[in-house]
């Protein structure tokens, strides 16, 4: 197996999609915590799947005490432990109104400053912290509930209706603590997205309290949840390499799997047409029958356990070029197609 080179294939593309997302909109994401938020999740899912921590320190080549020590640190706050630095800063700021950038790095000194100045930046492009002066003077300041309300109210959380979600029907069932948790909000100023969703029954409360949602729909002409489609696509994607490399074996006839096909296509090719049709005729009959199952479900009843499957259908198109050799070649075989 060539798993190394594979890992690496794989986390090419991840950045040019992570690189994509962090400019989108012509945005800045901050990247400063990328590396180390990497290397949390990937500590945290080989723990899950019963990898033992010296093993995984071996995995990341480092000494056991070492891998320890930088998860600890990872989880929590340096200065502030059981909370991460993020929501430290953001409860001192709150507690002390109008905070000089000299009092907050003399506060969390303990943490690496160029993550603190981003932590910063995070809260204040988010709208949850104002920034105030300039050169040695930069204070900020928490914004208040009615101004949080306005920002909210003005677009500020576009989308994120559709991305708690997304959240809850992919990580569900939550608590309203670990979902605010899960999008870097407090219970309270979630609490009206939660309201909204619940409303019209995109997202359930069971009656022990936590969260669940049965169905994810973003139409193709809605004005935002762009961030809920693309993680929802993703997701799928993942969970779909997983399962194939946990089956190893092929069976065409499993429910399980997953194609990707290929036509080399060019203006004025007499397959052209019905190649460019494929995604709208195959979203027009997966629409139908989704349409179906949901009915018969509304009016048959879930079971207590089900089984949800999701069939992801994606199109791109890439500009090549051949060489002379490539081109009649091309002319003799329209086509080539690629099956995992």
């Amino acid at each position: 197996m060539n798993t190394p080179l594979l890992i690496d294939s794989i986390v090419r593309q991840v950045t040019i999609l992570l690189a994509q997302l962090g400019t989108a909109g012509g945005l800045r994401a901050p990247m400063t915590q990328l590396a180390n938020q990497v290397f949390l999740h990937l500590a945290e899912e080989l723990e899950a799947q019963g990898v033992s921590r010296k093993v995984s320190a071996d995995m990341f080549g480092m000494a056991l005490r070492a891998y320890v020590r930088k998860v600890t640190r990872l989880r929590e706050g340096h200065t502030t432990p059981g909370v991460t630095l993020w929501q430290a800063v953001l409860e001192f700021i709150r507690e002390h109104g109008l905070v000089l950038r000299s009092r907050v790095l003399a506060r969390f000194s303990r943490d690496p400053e160029p993550v603190l100045l981003s932590v910063l930046q995070d809260l204040c492009t988010s709208g949850l912290v104002f920034v105030l002066g300039s050169g040695s003077r930069v204070a900020y300041r928490a914004a208040s509930e009615d101004e949080l309300g306005e920002l909210a109210r003005s677009g500020q959380d576009e989308g994120l209706e559709e991305l708690v979600w997304a959240l809850v029907l992919h990580e569900g069932p939550l608590s309203e603590g670990k979902l605010a948790r899960r999008v870097a909000r407090s219970v309270a100023e979630l609490a009206s997205t939660l309201s909204a969703l619940c409303a019209d029954g995109r997202v359930e409360r069971r009656p022990d309290g936590l969260l669940v949602a049965q169905h994810l729909v973003i139409p193709l002409s809605a004005p935002s949840g762009w961030e809920a489609a693309v993680f929802d696509h993703f997701q799928a994607v993942v969970q779909t390499i997983v399962q194939r490399i946990e089956r190893r074996v092929v069976d065409p006839a499993a429910p399980v799997g997953g194609s990707t096909y290929r036509f080399d296509i060019w203006p004025g090719h007499p397959l052209e047409a019905r190649v460019q049709s494929q995604l709208g005729e195959i979203r027009e009959r997966l629409t139908t029958l989704r349409s179906e199952v949901s009915e018969h479900n509304q009016s048959a009843g879930l079971p207590a356990q089900y089984r949800q499957v999701a069939l992801y259908v994606g199109q791109c198109q890439l500009d090549r070029e051949a060489d002379a050799g490539e081109a009649s070649e091309a002319q003799a075989s329209p086509g080539t197609e690629e099956q995992a």
